[in-house]
């Protein structure tokens, strides 16, 4: 009632686009307090069922409005394992469910948690916490991702010996190489990384299991396996002309570009960089937004964001009405740095010359009004077809499943019916022995806090297959108990 909803702003756009930091200007801690002081400290409160983490929203909030941000940490840290990473790239489905949102702006809960848990670090409450006694024990988690760390983290902080493979050359996932720099710099996955070691857990990187690494050795070392890698095989789109120079995945630009902010040097025969080019992104979501973005930063002459769906509406309808996710547009920061969107496009032909491309041909379409229990078609719109230029095409139109050959097939592990490792949110176990799998590779493409409570799910199990029972907190446990 006193206070409306505040935000840090951004730089100017045309200031931020000639690096690849972050780009907030500062925000006072008294504003910050004044924001978590909006939270009503419901006797219901739906940002729980929001939050994959059942994060204990109300309660951290209430810290930081009576300035014990200690407290604070203590709460947010007793569900998620890495709110430097959620504060900074999370949708904030909290956000969609509060209750205030149902009349108001929503509270800043994502904004508060990264505020929280940046204040922890720099004053020193996040220290390494080196179990007091080991198991004996010894697990091996494959994927350095979000869920891969928490894995790694919860099994660690349970006593066992943890080991990380990574088949890249640095630890991270797609938090390393999928997420921009401007998003979340990478020195906040090094910094959490080094208190991981200091915890106890290893990391091996450039091991790719099922290749340079036998499952066979992995299965006869090691007491339990988690398998926590990512839903990485992209979807393509097939036209013709598919196979002309200058159509890649958005994964081979983004992470080819964070390499070169990371320093490493691209060899000219691999080099994708836009600057003077045309540059259509095929794909209207976070990835898509990531490809504007990192080309905007390099200089592209013109950015265009083709969606096959129709264009969202602005407010929430009766079909996603609160709490429910809201399946509205939504503008990100890399938006408004320079991108013209279309919806309804669809993409009949990449045109080349002499195997180089240089145009793409589509179409406007028309949806089909939605039935219950039936998948809408669509159809082209008569007469609207039409070339527009384009040197560089990125596909971010979503991934199927996690990479089958090598690790998994070698395993003979069972699939699930859209080619994910078959594995319930009940146990985490798949079809193999003493072999576990949890986040994208398990339950498809998804967010990263859920990543992050899968990754944390499934190292109890682990823990419960090692130990006959776990001590590991449960999601699930009771807002209450654990403040007082």
């Amino acid at each position: 009632m006193e206070f409306d909803r505040e935000l840090p702003q951004y730089k100017d756009p045309k200031e931020r686009i000639k690096d690849y930091t972050e780009f907030y200007l500062d925000f006072s801690s008294k504003k910050t307090e004044q924001q978590a002081a909006r939270c009503m400290d419901c006797g219901v409160p739906f940002c729980h069922n929001g939050c994959p983490l059942g994060n204990i929203i109300p309660e951290f909030n209430d810290a930081v409005y009576r300035h014990n941000w200690q407290q604070a940490y203590e709460i947010l840290s007793s569900t998620n394992s890495f709110p430097e990473f959620t504060g900074r790239i999370c949708p904030a489905p909290c956000e969609a469910s509060c209750v205030l949102g149902i009349i108001k702006p929503a509270v800043s809960i994502e904004h508060i948690e990264k505020t929280i848990i940046e204040r922890a670090f720099e004053h020193g409450w996040v220290k390494p916490n080196i179990p007091e006694v080991r198991t004996g024990k010894k697990v091996a988690v494959v994927g350095s991702g979000p869920s891969g760390l928490a894995c790694a983290a919860q099994l660690n902080k349970a006593g066992h010996s943890v080991t990380v493979f990574e088949r890249a050359d640095r630890i991270g996932g797609l938090l390393r190489y999928g997420i921009p720099d401007f998003k979340l710099m990478k020195k906040y996955i090094d910094r959490r990384v080094k208190v991981m070691e200091e915890e106890g857990v290893v990391f091996k990187t450039n091991a790719n299991v099922g290749s340079n690494i036998k499952v066979e050795d992995l299965m006869k070392e090691f007491d339990a396996i988690a398998l926590c890698g990512g839903s990485t095989m992209p979807r393509d789109l097939p036209a013709k002309g598919r196979e002309n120079k200058g159509v890649y995945y958005a994964m081979e630009f983004l992470g080819q570009n964070n390499k070169r902010v990371a320093g490493d040097k691209i060899s000219k025969d691999e080099e994708i960089f836009v600057k003077d080019a045309h540059v259509i992104v095929i794909g209207g979501g976070d990835t898509g937004s990531d490809c504007v973005g990192t080309s905007n930063r390099q200089g592209a002459k013109s950015i265009t964001q083709l969606e096959l769906l129709p264009k969202p509406k602005d407010v929430r309808g009766k079909e996603d009405c609160w709490p429910r996710w809201p399946n509205i547009l939504r503008t990100s920061s890399s938006h408004d740095e320079g991108c013209e969107r279309f919806w309804s496009v669809n993409t009949k032909e990449f045109i080349g010359e002499n195997g180089k491309l240089k145009a793409i041909k589509i179409c406007d379409v028309e949806w089909d009004k939605p039935e219950p229990g039936k998948r809408p078609g669509f159809k082209e719109v008569p007469g609207s077809e039409r070339t527009i230029p384009a040197d560089y095409v990125f596909l971010a139109m979503g991934f199927l499943n996690p990479q089958h050959e090598g690790m998994l097939d070698n395993l003979g592990i069972a699939y699930d019916e859209r080619g994910n490792v078959k594995a319930t949110e009940v146990d985490y176990k798949t079809s193999v022995d003493k072999v576990f799998s949890a986040g994208d590779m398990r339950r498809g493409q998804s967010l990263v806090v859920w990543a992050i409570s899968e990754g944390r799910e499934c190292a109890r199990s682990v823990d419960t297959f090692l130990m006959g029972e776990s001590q590991l907190e449960c999601k699930n446990v009771s807002r209450f108990n654990l403040v007082q």
